[in-house]
C-alpha cells in the first residue's frame, strides 16, 4: 500500500456547497438519487490511493456534457470548489477535495460513442475504464496503446487528466499521444471542444495538448477522441538476470544502434527481488541482483526474430539466467514477478513512500546509484523498479509510521531524489502528476517564468479558482 508523509488530512471543510438552496439545486440538475451528501457515502471520494482522507460536501454524479456545464454555472455563481474524480487510483492526491466543496463523480458518464475501424479512431466518455476500451478495441482487431499499471481501475478521463504512461510507453508514448480530440467544459460552464477525428490537425492552439496532464485543473473532461492502432500479430518477452543494476541499466542503449525499439523495459532491483522471491517463490538465480524484462511485438516472424536479437545483447552485456516466452502464457508468467513488486515490497516496513521520477534513458544508471547512495545517507531502506525503457523509475523509501525519526529521514530522501533527477537532466514525476502531494516540490522542476505562464492560463479558464484547488500551485 503507498500512503503519502507530505501532508495530513484536514477533515471536512465548509464551503458554500453545503448551502441547502445549492444542494437543491444540484439536485434539479442531475436528479435526487445522483447527489450524494451523507457523510458516510461521501467518504470513499475524499481519498486516493494516497489513502490521506478530504471528505467533500457533496458527491454529484452528471450523466451528459449539459449537466456538468449547469453544475459549473451553478458553482462559479456560488463560489465553491469543484473537483473531477474518476477511479481515484491517482498517486498525487490529485482527484482529492482539499478544499471542500463537491466532487463530480464520472462514473455515469461509461459509454463508448463510436469505434471507426476505417479511421482508427474510438469516442468515449470519461467514466469508461481503460480495460473496458482495450477490450472493445480489441474485438476489431484494433490497441489503445496506453496501459497504466491501474488499467483495471482507472476511468480514462483520469488518465488523461494525469497523461497516464505505462509499460509500453518506450514504443508507444503516454496517453497524450493517443488522444486526438476532446470536449471539456471550463470553470464558467462554457463547452469546448478540441482536435478532432484526424491524426494531422493544425488549427489554432494545440488545446488538446494543454487539457492532457492538466489535472482537471482547468476544466472537466467529458468525452474524448482517441487514436487507436492495428493490433500487432504476437508479442514476445525476455527476461534476463544481472549481477548488478548497473550492468541492467546499461543494456537499456544497446538496442537502438541495432535498429531495435522494444515495446517494453522494465528493471527490477534485489530489494524488490528479495521482496517477491520470498512471497512467491520465482525461483531467481541467487546471484541475480537485477532483473531485466525487454518486450517486443509486431508480426510472427518479426516477433521472433527481434527476441532472438534481444535474447543475444542481453547474454552479451551481462545477462544470465536468460528465459524467453515462446507463447502468451510464458509471457504472462515472465511478467508475473513485475506485477508481484508493489504488495510484495511491504515486507520490508508498513510505510512505502513512492516517488516517479524519470531522467533521459542514457542516464537510469546514474540515477540508480545516486538513489541508492541517498537511502544509505538517510539510513532509510530503498528499494527501485519500473519503466526503464522510457526513464521512468519508481523509487521506493520503505519507512515506519509509528517513528517520526524514520518518516523524517524519508522526507529528506525524497527531495534529495528530485534534486537528482533535475541534475541528470529529469523531472519529478513521469506519470503520476504533481496533485498536492509534489506540490511543494514544483518550483524545483519549473522555472518562475514558466510557473507564471501556468497559472496564468489556469486564472483564464478558472477565473474564480473553483476547478481542483489546491492542486499543483501552492500560491
Amino acid at each position: 500500500m503507498f500512503e503519502s508523509i507530505h501532508f495530513k488530512s484536514e477533515g471536512r471543510k465548509t464551503t458554500n456547497a453545503s448551502k441547502p438552496e445549492v444542494i437543491a439545486k444540484l439536485r434539479a440538475i442531475v436528479g435526487d438519487e445522483h447527489v450524494v451528501v451523507s457523510p458516510e457515502k461521501v467518504e470513499p471520494y475524499g481519498a486516493d490511493a494516497v489513502k490521506e482522507k478530504f471528505p467533500p460536501e457533496a458527491v454529484v454524479f452528471p450523466d451528459t456534457t449539459d449537466h456538468v456545464s449547469a453544475i459549473l454555472r451553478l458553482a462559479n455563481e456560488y463560489v465553491f470548489p469543484v473537483t473531477a474524480r474518476g477511479g481515484g487510483v491517482g498517486y498525487t492526491g490529485g482527484a482529492v477535495p482539499v478544499d471542500g466543496g463537491i466532487v463530480v463523480g464520472t462514473d455515469r458518464m461509461n459509454r463508448i460513442v463510436e469505434i471507426s475501424e476505417e479511421n482508427l479512431y474510438a469516442i468515449c466518455q470519461p467514466g469508461i475504464r481503460t480495460i473496458e476500451i482495450q477490450e472493445a478495441v480489441a474485438k476489431k482487431g484494433l490497441i489503445f496503446p496506453p496501459d497504466p499499471a491501474s488499467y483495471k481501475d482507472s476511468f480514462i478521463g483520469g488518465n488523461i487528466a494525469e497523461n497516464a504512461g505505462g509499460m509500453r510507453t518506450p514504443k508507444y508514448g503516454v496517453t497524450k499521444h493517443s488522444v486526438l480530440g476532446l470536449e471539456f467544459v471550463t470553470a464558467t460552464g462554457e463547452i469546448i471542444r478540441t482536435g478532432g477525428k484526424t491524426v494531422k490537425n493544425v488549427v489554432g492552439f494545440d488545446l488538446t495538448g494543454l487539457v492532457c496532464g492538466s489535472e482537471g485543473m482547468l476544466g472537466i473532461i467529458t468525452e474524448a477522441t482517441l487514436r487507436l492502432l492495428p493490433a500487432p500479430e504476437a508479442t514476445s518477452t525476455v527476461r534476463a538476470s544481472f549481477k548488478t543494476m548497473e550492468e541492467a541499466c546499461h543494456v537499456l542503449t544497446k538496442f537502438t544502434p541495432e535498429g531495435l525499439l522494444p515495446m517494453a523495459m522494465e528493471v527490477i532491483d534485489r530489494n524488490c527481488i528479495g521482496a517477491i522471491e520470498e512471497n512467491f517463490a520465482f525461483g531467481f538465480a541467487k546471484e541475480a541482483n537485477a532483473i531485466l524484462l525487454v518486450a517486443v511485438d509486431g508480426d510472427k516472424l518479426q516477433v521472433e526474430r527481434d527476441s532472438k536479437l534481444v535474447e543475444r545483447i542481453l547474454g552479451e552485456n551481462g545477462g544470465f539466467d536468460i528465459l524467453r516466452s515462446e507463447s502468451a502464457g510464458e509471457e504472462n508468467k515472465l511478467w508475473d514477478a513485475r506485477r508481484a513488486i508493489s504488495p510484495s515490497l511491504m515486507k520490508y516496513s508498513n510505510l512505502k513512500i513512492n516517488e516517479d521520477v524519470v531522467v533521459p534513458r542514457s542516464r537510469v544508471p546514474e540515477l540508480i546509484a545516486r538513489v541508492e547512495e541517498i537511502g544509505r545517507k538517510h539510513k532509510t531502506f530503498v528499494a527501485n523498479f519500473g519503466h526503464a525503457g522510457d526513464g521512468n523509475i519508481h523509487v521506493n523509501f520503505m519507512c515506519d509510521r509509528d517513528k517520526p525519526e524514520t518518516v523524517e529521514r524519508a522526507r529528506k530522501a525524497v527531495k534529495e531524489t528530485f534534486e537528482a533527477s533535475i541534475e541528470l537532466g529529469g523531472t519529478i514525476s513521469g506519470e503520476h502528476g504533481i496533485g498536492y502531494v509534489k506540490a511543494s516540490y514544483l518550483e524545483m522542476a519549473v522555472d518562475p517564468a514558466t510557473l507564471e505562464v501556468m497559472k496564468g492560463i489556469k486564472k483564464l479558464f478558472d477565473p474564480k479558482g473553483i476547478l481542483n484547488p489546491g492542486k499543483m500551485f501552492l500560491s
